[in-house]
């Protein structure tokens, strides 16, 4: 039977890429697509749904409270906001022009990249502070935490720290020194996840709010992500990206979400708006977390690994290329890789060029593809797809 991309006529693509959002993010298991589907049925106050998802959240982060967003770039922006205003409805309705607020956002210049965009968005301008000597290859240091306390001023709104295995300085250095000011601290998480412990890790470490992708090893909708931090930043969250189309005499939110007699007044749309999420995501994330959760990580990686042991199966032996596994310590995926060597016939621009045109189109990842490797992740790889991949790197190199 043909499948709904098919009679739309779009192609099926076989990912070897990973759940990145281009390539349209995880695969979701069929209860997770059950419960969205039922979640579709019936009508909720939104506000109300997404209390409980974040009571829920809260309980598997160790944070104050949580909140679902469309992304963890909308939970970015979310943090950031929140930062930024506080929970004074005025402000929230001024963003994003931050005149009289604090309008700077730190962070180390080696943390700087596109995804940052989604802080400026807020009207803030980024301080870059430090010298990444060590990835340009005039050195062995990188930005240091009294760099960043020293950067600090009345116009600091939140320092920004973007988490991964090679990250510097230390998170809980850079919130030692920034709460010694009085700054909040906001941790781009999105792809940090497995191993399960990290879902906590960053609270652990002192983080005031933490932004998680919900659509990659989660494994739920792609277009929904996870805030979790201070409860008063949630709240100002809340309050900036919720539907505020509402009378104050008749608007009921959540005491557990929002305090309501904290406020003067209701503020209206705010900044988050256009980052709307759907009862549907806040369900269908929640099962999907759940399930994450409860499945160890070494279940998880054996089932990886079984997957990557299969495609190497599938490949077999190529004439002018090496075939092994790599995993990354700090996000513990194993991956099948492929390195070329002068005598394949082709670089590794060119072959994943022909993997991408091919029928049926596979796509790689190609973080290394100037070095001539490249790499083969199972978590979007589907039954048959091993096979697909071995065939066609026959085809290409034998």
């Amino acid at each position: 039977m043909a499948s709904i991309y098919e009679h739309m006529g779009v192609k099926i693509i076989v990912n070897a890429a990973g759940p990145v959002t281009r390539l349209s993010g995880a695969l979701m298991s069929e209860e997770v697509g059950a419960a969205m589907q039922e979640a579709s049925q019936y009508c909720v106050d939104i506000a109300e749904l997404q209390a409980k998802a974040g009571e829920q959240i809260a309980r598997w982060t160790g944070a104050e409270a949580g909140y679902v967003t469309s992304g963890a770039a909308a939970g970015l922006v979310l943090a950031t906001a929140a930062c930024v205003t506080g929970l004074d409805p005025g402000k929230m309705n001024r963003l994003p022009d931050t005149s009289g607020m604090k309008s700077e956002v730190i962070i180390a210049r080696s943390h700087r990249n596109f995804y940052d965009h989604a802080i400026r968005a807020v009207g803030v301008q980024l301080i870059e502070v430090g010298i990444s000597d060590r990835f340009s290859g005039a050195g062995v240091r990188d930005t240091e935490a009294w760099e960043i306390g020293d950067a600090i001023t009345d116009q600091t709104a939140a320092v920004a720290y973007v988490a991964n295995s090679r990250a510097r300085p230390p998170l809980s250095e850079v919130v030692a020194v920034a709460h010694k000011h009085g700054v909040p601290v906001v941790v781009d998480a999105a792809g940090q996840l497995p191993p399960v412990s990290h879902l906590k890790r960053f609270i652990e470490d002192g983080a005031d709010a933490v932004c998680f992708s919900g659509g990659k090893a989660i494994g739920g909708p792609q277009g929904s992500g996870i805030l979790a931090g201070r409860r008063d930043l949630i709240a100002s969250a809340a309050l900036q990206h919720l539907d505020q189309d509402v009378l104050f005499e008749l608007w009921y939110p959540p005491p557990s979400l929002i305090d309501k007699d904290a406020l003067p007044g209701g503020p209206q749309h705010g900044l988050g708006r256009p980052c709307k999420v759907g009862k549907e995501q806040i369900v269908g994330l929640m099962v999907a977390l759940k399930h994450f959760v409860e499945e160890s990580d070494d279940v998880r990686r054996d089932r990886w690994e079984n997957t990557v042991h299969e495609l190497a199966h599938a490949i077999g032996s190529l004439p002018g290329a090496e075939i092994g596994v790599q995993i990354d310590p700090g996000r513990p995926v194993p991956m099948l890789r492929l390195a070329l060597s002068e005598t394949a016939g082709m670089t590794g621009i060119e072959l994943v060029q022909q993997l991408i045109t091919g029928n049926p189109s596979i796509h790689v990842g190609t973080s290394q593809v100037y070095d001539g490797v490249l790499t083969f992740s199972p978590m979007c790889l589907r039954e048959g797809d091993a096979k697909k991949i071995g065939n066609r790197l026959q085809a290409l190199l034998s």
